[in-house]
């Protein structure tokens, strides 16, 4: 059990970010163990192939059989905007000391593949971590963070209707706030408590962990890594009750993107999808929504647009 102590201080500092850098970290999960995180198996299959062209040993020299990740790879976000870019400059930056102290801490020394002089190893790493991010992640990262995105949306919009309470005692079932302390269950049998001193709590949601997960390190700033809502439907395709009915209504290109609203998207990522224009999918977005078949909601520089209940009626009767 880890708990972090809040105080008012820290109540008020709860932020939400998102790390390109940490979700390629926490995926290795998915690589080690599969049958932990059935929801990505589409897109383990879908890698498969890129994925036996990287030095693997080295990829997963970097988790354990406990599926612990060393904390470099786990940076505190800033804000919901981080570019992997500048996550891989700071990677790089790492000391000798935090990178083999966050390798022992996770294997008990510092594996083989990772012997010898730290600032070689430290770029060997960050150069495997570049080619696995640019060959497995970087295809499908724009729908990845559209779901991470909507899922912040999400709880942003708990905060307003029920206060922060309700927000954290809903991120996952091994998370519990009583109003001053959160305490998250996590595998490791030894628990620890920490003030987080003014520090605030940052909250990242992420697509491999199942429960939730937090810096292995003591005295970290606090932060805390829970599974995104929506991500099971970001591999799934629906099956339209009667879909020739609705392309009569609706035409093609607008019933597609109907369905493909099953799980939040902005305009950009559905034109990059489908292969429309912008300025083309945002009027067939403007019509669905004059018709209440789309809502949709602001979040940063973007618009995330949602399927309605009336929208969902419509396609799967």
């Amino acid at each position: 059990m880890l708990k972090y102590e809040l105080s008012d201080a820290d109540l008020g500092g709860v932020r939400f970010g998102i790390s390109p850098l940490c979700e390629l970290g926490l995926s290795l999960r998915a690589i080690r163990d599969p049958s932990q995180y059935p929801l990505q198996l589409p897109w383990l299959r879908r890698t498969e192939e890129a994925r036996s062209r990287l030095d693997l040993d080295r990829l997963l020299a970097l988790v354990d059989d406990r599926l612990w990740t060393p904390d470099f790879l786990n940076p505190r976000p800033q804000s919901p905007l981080t570019r992997i870019d500048d996550e891989f400059a700071a990677l790089e930056r790492i000391s000798a000391e935090q990178f083999h102290g966050d390798l022992i801490r996770v294997h008990g020394a510092v594996p083989p593949v990772f012997a010898g002089p730290a600032r070689p190893a430290i770029r060997r790493m960050a150069g495997i971590l570049q080619e696995f991010w640019d060959t497995c992640f970087s295809p499908h990262w724009l729908r990845m963070r559209t779901i991470l995105e909507a899922d912040i949306v999400y709880r942003g919009r708990q905060i307003a209707q029920g206060g922060l309470f309700t927000m954290l005692n809903d991120l996952s079932g091994a998370v519990e706030f009583d109003g001053r302390v959160i305490s998250v269950r996590l595998k490791n049998p030894a628990s620890r408590t920490e003030k987080a001193d003014g520090l605030g709590l940052t909250l990242v949601p992420t697509m491999f962990t199942r429960r939730a997960s937090a810096p292995v390190n003591h005295g970290d700033p606090p932060m805390l890594m829970y599974p995104a809502r929506g991500q099971g439907a970001m591999w799934e395709t629906e099956q339209v009750r009667n879909p020739a009915a609705v392309v009569a209504v609706l035409g093609e290109v607008r019933t597609s993107l109907l369905t493909a609203l099953a799980a939040p998207a902005s305009s950009t990522e559905l034109g990059v999808r489908f292969g429309v224009t912008a300025s083309a999918v945002n009027q067939h977005l403007r019509a669905l929504r004059e018709a209440g078949l789309v809502t949709s909601a602001r979040y940063g520089h973007s618009v995330l647009y949602f399927r309605s209940e009336l929208g969902s009626a419509l396609l799967l009767g």
